[in-house]
């Protein structure tokens, strides 16, 4: 799921952007600066592994783990495989337990592992540099800074014990979903259309893609594909009569898994990538994503339309 949105019309609405200017992520050449904000969005948030580390940085990353990572694995995981990547699980536990699941042949196991590697692949790159990026956030006193510090201090605790050397990159996260798209986990198929590697490429395949999606009511689904029916599928005649082509469609789909049960509140995971690893952040820490998006990104004009687009996504689920 590429939680980190490619909206560049969000940049008009994110002061917080600014500072991803003046914070240099230590990711190899992904170092970013003002300018190059608007293509950073657009691309996958989980990059190669990062080059030789400041000797600084090695030391802080190594007293903020505090000690070499221990080899048990907790036994266990919740019926619901998705409901540890909410609220304050350490993720590298659940992250090993999840892929003990999926190298057993669970898919949905196999999904959430790949979710984790998203929302902590930027921390992962250099968790000493991410450190020192929070401490320089801080420091410069700007009101918009204190959200985007807040979620990155929260994605630092939660996504503690990964390493640059776990490589937690595109080509693992991708790896990861092929796989688990092809034991049938339906929303790692959706995710990987949206990122630009389906399982096939004919126009059949794309609308039956979207159309089981729809079926089968499953707000992860709904959440993964987004980003596959904005501006990316604008002209796809394999689209024609659904909801896809502009920036209403790709928020329309993230709307419509909220409504089906994706948890969007103020401190849920979502709220948080977006800020951490996006600088997309409320000024609001009470917001939900839902009335963030209709608070920053849609206008007053536009709220009636995205209010038909989200019914017609999420209609099915009363009887149609």
């Amino acid at each position: 799921m590429a939680l980190v949105p490619t909206l560049k019309t969000w940049l008009l609405v994110v002061p917080a952007l600014a500072l991803l200017g003046v914070v240099g992520y230590r990711a190899g050449d992904r170092v970013l600066h003002a300018d190059q904000v608007a293509s950073h969005l657009d691309e996958p948030q989980a990059g190669s592994a990062p080059t030789a580390v400041p000797a600084e940085a090695r030391q802080l990353a190594r007293r903020l783990l505090g000690s070499e990572r221990g080899t048990a694995v907790a036994s266990g995981l919740p019926l619901d495989l998705r409901a540890d990547i909410e609220g304050d699980t350490d993720l590298f536990a659940y992250a090993q337990r999840l892929q003990l699941q999926a190298a057993n042949g669970n898919a949905e196991a196999g999904w959430m592992v790949s979710r984790v590697y998203d929302y902590c692949a930027m921390y992962a790159m250099d968790p000493g540099g991410y450190q020192l990026d929070n401490t320089l956030l801080t420091g410069m006193g700007m009101s918009a800074s204190a959200p985007m510090v807040a979620a990155r201090e929260r994605v630092s605790r939660r996504c503690a014990g990964f390493v640059s050397s776990d490589h937690l990159g595109r080509p693992l996260i991708l790896a990861q979903r092929l796989q688990s798209a092809k034991a049938g986990n339906l929303a790692a198929e959706a995710s990987l259309f949206a990122e630009g590697q389906p399982l096939e490429t004919g126009p059949g395949y794309r609308r039956g893609l979207v159309e089981r999606v729809m079926e089968s009511r499953d707000p992860e689904a709904y959440m993964a594909l987004a980003p596959g029916m904005g501006q990316r599928a604008s002209g796809d005649n394999a689209m024609s009569g659904l909801v896809a082509g502009d920036q209403f469609s790709e928020l329309a789909w993230r709307l419509a898994a909220c409504e089906l049960g994706m948890a969007c509140g103020p401190d849920s995971v979502l709220m948080n990538n977006f800020c951490a690893n996006g600088g997309i952040c409320s000024q609001d820490g009470g917001q939900d994503f839902a009335t963030f998006v209709y608070d920053a990104a849609v206008s007053r004009q536009g709220a009636g339309k995205m209010n038909v687009l989200v019914e017609e996504l999420v209609k099915q689920r009363n009887g149609r």
